[in-house]
């Protein structure tokens, strides 16, 4: 009798493991990303995931996490609600290198005039990248937009900077991987599910 209450525990058990939300994941490169994430109180739908790499380097991966799935960076880009960006460097990254890639990228999928309207806010963020110094392998880096606060950067679920203002802000953001000059075609593809 114990046998079998003993085997009947273990059963169940196993296939509490077989249900658990830790199957809710799409990996790519070996990072997992879960199907969800909440942000805002809101809860986000993984559009899509994608692989930044230059020649045979790979630099990262990410995934865009939206209150709902859309196929179009338009759409996207104008969607009103909480967002995230999820990065996971697969290699070390200085801030110095991480600064220069986010300017370059705003500034490849924006007008003058709207660099111009984001000068302070661009220096905020690049103050925050300067605090928080290097990322490393392994890291979470989470680029949430909640209307009511901005964007707020999160490492390894640890809030690192105090939200950056405007909508415009965090479009200009997104604009970087899913604009029309972004930082990597193919990551562009993925994020945006195609």
């Amino acid at each position: 009798m114990a046998r079998a209450w003993r085997g009947g525990v273990l059963g169940a058990v196993f296939c509490a493991a077989c249900v658990s939300p830790a199957w809710a994941t799409v990996n790519v490169e070996g990072v997992p990303f879960d199907d969800a994430a909440r942000v805002a109180g809101r809860e986000l739908l993984l559009n899509g995931t994608g692989l930044r790499s230059v020649f045979v380097i790979k630099g990262y991966v990410a995934g865009l996490y939206l209150p709902e799935r859309a196929k179009n960076a338009a759409v996207i880009l104008g969607m009103k609600g909480p967002k995230r960006l999820q990065i996971h460097p697969l290699r070390d990254v200085g801030a110095d290198t991480f600064i220069h890639a986010l300017n370059d990228g705003i500034h490849r999928n924006q007008t003058e005039i709207q660099v111009q309207k984001l000068a302070d806010r661009l220096t905020l963020l690049q103050d925050a990248m300067r605090q928080i110094g290097s990322t490393k392998r392994g890291d979470t880096i989470n680029f949430d937009y909640a209307p009511d606060a901005g964007t707020i950067i999160s490492i390894n679920g640890v809030t690192r900077t105090k939200a950056i203002p405007g909508e415009d802000f965090y479009q200009a953001v997104l604009s970087i991987f899913i604009g029309n000059s972004p930082v990597d075609r193919d990551l562009k593809s993925g994020l945006l599910g195609t």
